[in-house]
């Protein structure tokens, strides 16, 4: 299934938000993300439709399997970036700002060179 950055920024940012706080909530992502409630309420739509997130009766989002993987993938590849370019002189904001870029776009290939660059 091809995931678009936006559902990858989503999902890494539930895995994050569920292992800070224990549970998660869309008002929860409208704070961290800075994005609006009906903007999120749509997000979180379309990750349910596609089997990356369930939602209990009392609102509480969840990672299905699938979305946990993507989010798990997502946040290593960002922390590998973020560490890699900040060993190499990049200042702590540039490089959060360039591995959230980062992490979406590089071919796998080139992800595991720098991988191997940074001794991971």
């Amino acid at each position: 299934m091809d995931i678009h950055a936006s559902a990858e920024d989503y999902l890494e940012t539930i895995l994050l938000l569920s292992r800070k706080t224990g549970s998660v909530r869309s008002i929860d992502i409208v704070g961290e993300m800075g994005f609006s409630k009906p903007s999120v309420s749509v997000a979180m739509k379309k990750l349910r439709e596609n089997g990356m997130i369930t939602m209990d009766a009392d609102s509480f989002i969840s990672l299905t399997p699938e979305g946990e993987a993507v989010a798990k993938r997502v946040f290593s590849r960002h922390e590998t970036l973020f560490d890699w370019l900040v060993k190499n002189g990049v200042n702590e904001k540039t490089a959060a700002a360039d591995a959230c870029k980062m992490e979406h776009i590089l071919s796998e290939e080139t992800f595991v060179m720098i991988q191997r660059l940074a001794g991971k």
